[in-house]
C-alpha cells in the first residue's frame, strides 16, 4: 500500500511540473506573439518607408533629367511619359 502512495506522490509531482512548464510556455507563447506583432509592424513601417524614398528617388531622377538641358528631346519623351502616367491614374481613379 505504501508503495502505491509513493507512486501516486510522484504522478502527482510530475503533474505539478508539467503544468508549471505548460504556464511558462503560455506566458511565452503570449510574448513571442506580441514581439511577432510588432517586429510585423516595423517592417510594415520600412516597406513604407522605402516605397517614399522610392517615389522621391524618382521624382529627383526626373527632376535632374528635366533640369539637364543638353537633349530637349528627351526632356519631351520624359515629360510625355509622366503625362501618360497621370492620365492612367486619372483613368484609373474615375473606374
Amino acid at each position: 500500500m505504501q508503495d502505491l502512495t509513493i507512486l501516486i506522490s510522484g504522478i502527482e509531482y510530475k503533474l505539478r511540473k508539467l503544468i508549471e512548464k505548460l504556464n511558462q510556455l503560455k506566458i511565452e507563447n503570449l510574448h513571442l506573439a506580441k514581439k511577432n506583432a510588432e517586429q510585423l509592424k516595423t517592417i510594415e513601417n520600412q516597406n513604407k518607408t522605402i516605397k517614399e524614398l522610392e517615389e522621391k528617388y524618382k521624382v529627383l531622377k526626373i527632376a535632374k533629367s528635366i533640369d539637364n538641358k543638353t537633349n530637349s528631346f528627351d526632356q519631351k519623351i520624359k515629360i510625355n511619359e509622366m503625362l501618360r502616367e497621370i492620365d492612367k491614374c486619372i483613368g484609373l481613379l474615375n473606374k
